[in-house]
């Protein structure tokens, strides 16, 4: 018998929904706030149904508890079945949104032929996954294993200088004219705008530099990128001809719109 599928993908600001819904969420906002929009996004829920949830961490992905400070602090140690209505016994599965685009690279996307496999997500903040011989690599509580956006660049961090505030950050530095978002600048880059393209270019050779000994490391044959900011791909691909041989193919992922839900469903379907 086909179970419905209730797909979710959850962000700071939107819950993206697999019947193509998107639910604004305020994740600064109140439990009362958090939860109504959650609600929301599951919406009718009979028994039967099974759930599937993309969403950062720190979270608990065995039990479906909210462990993050930086956003979602007013449901911290809370259980997400309790929160979007769901009774205790409700089959809600749970997956870092990251190894879930990932999964869905590797069983539909551009990842598929290759075992060793990375990605890159660029948006708000910076996110890496990596899977092996085909099998993705988690932490105990079910986060990518290896963590890149915290590794030591300059006077921060990575996510500093490959993330929105860091594209602005180098922008501003190139003595760009005023932007007000990274889709701006990537709009200027487009007409071939000196110092939008600058940014961009940075960006990737930071990238390149800071991730290449971590994919000689474990191998890696494909690199994909995801996020908003990924988009504009085509802005940075020069940078990533100084990787490691045995990295044979750069490129974004397959489908920007579907590729976390591409990965839900193989994720519910494992």
């Amino acid at each position: 018998m086909n179970r419905r599928k209730i797909l979710l993908d959850v962000g700071g600001t939107f819950i993206k929904c697999g019947d193509g819904r998107s639910v604004p969420v305020d994740s600064n906002g109140t439990r009362e706030v958090i939860s109504a929009s959650l609600r929301e996004a599951v919406g009718p829920w009979t028994e039967g149904d099974l759930v599937g949830v993309a969403i950062p961490g720190p979270f608990d992905y065995g039990k479906g508890i909210f462990l993050m400070k930086h956003k979602f602090a007013a449901v911290y140690g809370e259980n997400f079945r309790a929160l979007a209505g769901l009774p205790e016994n409700a089959d809600v599965r749970f997956i870092h949104d990251v190894n879930c685009m990932l999964l869905g690279e590797l069983s539909t996307g551009a990842a598929k032929g290759f075992r060793n496999v990375a990605l890159v997500t660029l948006g708000t903040g910076l996110g890496f996954s990596m899977a092996i011989d085909g099998e993705i690599l988690k932490a105990p509580s079910g986060s990518p294993l290896v963590s890149a956006y915290s590794r030591p660049f300059r006077d921060g961090i990575l996510e500093d200088y490959a993330s929105k505030r860091g594209i602005m950050r180098l922008y501003e530095l190139f003595g760009g004219n005023p932007a007000g978002s990274v889709k701006e600048i990537a709009e200027k880059a487009a007409k071939g705008y000196v110092p939008a393209l600058g940014a961009f270019r940075e960006a990737g050779e930071i990238l390149a530099l800071s991730l290449k000994d971590i994919l000689a490391e474990y191998g890696i044959e494909c690199l994909l990128f995801g996020g908003q900011i990924s988009k504009s791909f085509r802005f940075m691909e020069e940078a990533f001809a100084t990787l490691p041989g045995q990295v044979k193919k750069v490129a974004p992922v397959s489908d920007f719109d579907h590729a976390t839900f591409n990965g839900l469903e193989a994720f519910l379907t494992a």
